[in-house]
């Protein structure tokens, strides 16, 4: 068909690269920023953990706004009712408990937002 063998071989390089990027490969030379420094791929633990942190993080961010908000007292017989209710009250009233994280928190916002 093509006359010319290196313009046979350079569609034969095209047709490969190709089916190549077909199938999810990429091409990046040594030393450049391309798709693999900007997309990294991270294993579903890692990705699992940064979530748990999140989320430990907001709930303690938050148990501290409540206690700022109602108060150590009002706080601390709120968590005492709830330990001695029945099902999975015990169990919340545990994670509710005010800890060193919680009242360290609650004191911060005491400062940022004077009463």
């Amino acid at each position: 068909m093509w006359s010319d063998p290196n313009l046979k071989e350079f569609y034969g390089r095209v047709e490969r690269i190709e089916k190549m990027r077909r199938k999810g490969y990429g091409f990046e030379a040594r030393g450049t920023l391309g798709r693999s420094s900007t997309f990294r791929r991270e294993g579903s633990v890692g990705r699992l953990l940064r979530s748990l942190v999140v989320v430990i993080a907001i709930g303690f961010v938050l148990k501290g706004a409540i206690l700022f908000h109602v108060g150590d007292e009002t706080y601390d017989r709120r968590v005492g009712e709830l330990a001695t209710g029945t099902g999975f009250d015990p169990l919340a009233a545990t994670l509710m408990a005010a800890d060193p994280v919680t009242r360290m928190i609650a004191s911060f916002l005491g400062q940022v937002f004077p009463a």
